[in-house]
């Protein structure tokens, strides 16, 4: 399977949105927008994500839009980021896109922040060279309830 980055285009929003509503994919991710159902804080938030200078990267798996991924926030403190369709898990899509994303986004430290319970994800970090450094509890909106959270550092 061919796995490509490229700019978020506007037709990959409903892509994004309809995965954004898929069930397991939010209690896996845990900590989610308040009403991920929402489309209008959905629109709200890409606009701010896409008028901010954040790295902001669709991936496409065999030229199918099949997630995001991302770089954001303030230098020193940027975290990673990303979303891959539940139809795509274990499927090595993960670990390949924020492979390419840290090849395009050269700074670090980066940091990363999964569910302690989400196995999946904190391997993918951990295949990308991410290191836990620290736990956290904070509310998980998709979960209706505190949850613990892993704290990873890559580089730094």
């Amino acid at each position: 399977m061919d796995i490509a980055l490229r700019p978020v285009h506007d037709s990959d929003l409903p892509v994004f949105f309809r995965q954004l509503n898929d069930p397991e994919s939010l209690h896996m991710a845990a900590f989610t927008p308040e009403d991920p159902a929402d489309r209008a804080a959905f629109d709200a938030h890409w606009a701010r994500l896409r008028a901010s200078g954040d790295v902001l990267r669709t991936v496409l798996a065999d030229g199918d839009v099949v997630g995001s991924t991302a770089v954001y926030g303030d230098p020193g403190e940027r975290e990673v980021t990303y979303w891959i369709d539940r139809a795509y898990w274990g499927k090595g899509i993960a670990t390949a896109a924020l492979r390419a994303l840290l090849a395009e986004v050269p700074e670090r430290p980066l940091y990363a922040r999964a569910a302690t319970d989400n196995a999946g994800s904190l391997r993918v970090l951990a295949k990308c060279g991410f290191r836990a450094v620290a736990s956290a509890r904070g509310f998980a909106r998709a979960r209706g309830a505190e949850i613990d959270e892993t704290v990873l550092v890559l580089g730094g």
